[in-house]
């Protein structure tokens, strides 16, 4: 048996540079070494609409289903691409650089990180599926991901915080919208920092020693009207990266209340009910729940510095 070919991304994009430039498949096979018809068509690329393109360059031509069989054979099949967030060069690199420096923290010190976020909830939001073909273990390639930008329809957007062991407070952020109406500098120091952070982070810190306070990198939160607060007020900030909500263990807090809203038997009909079911729904998260993920952390940097600071299964 002829040894297979190490199917990488740049052996991937070569081999379509060279059937783009006037090759046919079989003819690129050739030129690579690649005996195998399975690892040939495995390369051509696995998103959009592949098997119309195989066929065409295909000498000679074979059909549609052929192709199914012999890719399915090798492992490759339609499965639902993820959802990610856009990722830079630089992105990846302050990812990565920000893993290495946190590789040997353990429980103990992530347990001193107060992780905080803003989340929409919407009523009846549900995405479409995006479907690419691929093997079980290139999930998070990144030609077999889908990359999201930001989003805009009729919503709710929450703060809340957690720590290992403790659930912090919720609030529903009121803001008009439009125009100069979103959630700035102001109404997140008022509505949230001087509402609800300062107490818990002062109750946390007398219980722990010391604490810090994450936050992500949105406009109100680097702000110099936020930052001159939290250092009058001694509010020490963990760093974290940006485009990195796989790095924090609130997001899939927030995935678990949405799906504790979906599964009301009556779903919100008003924004009121809407925000009395989310009151509900962040009550009934068990300090279980939030450990779980919390825990989780040393194995997110693990995953991150494999990755080398791209796209982690989390």
């Amino acid at each position: 048996m002829s040894k297979r070919v190490l199917l990488d991304s740049p052996l991937k994009n070569r081999f379509i540079g060279t059937i783009l430039a006037g090759k046919s498949v079989s003819k690129a096979a050739e030129i690579y070494g690649i005996k195998s018809h399975i690892d040939a068509l495995a390369l051509v690329a696995p998103i959009g609409y592949p098997l119309v393109l195989n066929v065409e360059l295909i000498d000679p031509p074979i059909s549609a289903d052929s192709v199914r069989r012999i890719m399915a054979r090798a492992g490759y099949h339609r499965r639902k691409a993820r959802t990610v967030f856009y990722l830079t060069a630089t992105h990846r690199a302050r990812r990565l650089k920000w893993a290495h420096e946190h590789a040997d923290w353990t429980d103990f010190e992530w347990s001193r990180v107060i992780w905080s976020d803003e989340a929409y909830v919407v009523v009846g939001d549900r995405a479409g599926q995006v479907y690419v073909t691929r093997r079980a273990d290139e999930v998070y390639n990144d030609d077999c991901v889908v990359e999201k930008f930001k989003q805009s329809s009729f919503r709710i957007m929450i703060w809340g915080c957690i720590m290992m062991g403790r659930k912090g407070p919720l609030t529903v952020l009121e803001y008009p919208g439009g125009k100069g109406g979103g959630m700035n500098a102001h109404r997140y120091r008022e509505q949230v920092l001087e509402s609800h952070l300062l107490e818990f982070y002062q109750e946390m810190s007398e219980e722990r020693g010391l604490v810090a306070f994450q936050q992500d990198g949105a406009g109100s939160h680097t702000a110099g009207m936020t930052k001159k607060w939290l250092k009058d007020h001694l509010v020490d900030i963990f760093p974290h990266p940006a485009a990195s909500p796989d790095m924090s263990p609130i997001e899939p807090i927030w995935h678990v209340l949405k799906e504790k809203i979906r599964m009301r038997p009556q779903a919100p009909t008003s924004q009121e009910e809407l925000k009395q079911a989310v009151r509900e729904a962040w009550d009934e998260i068990s300090e279980e729940d939030i450990n779980k993920h919390v825990q989780s952390m040393q194995n997110r940097i693990q995953d991150l510095i494999k990755a080398k600071g791209g796209h982690t299964r989390y």
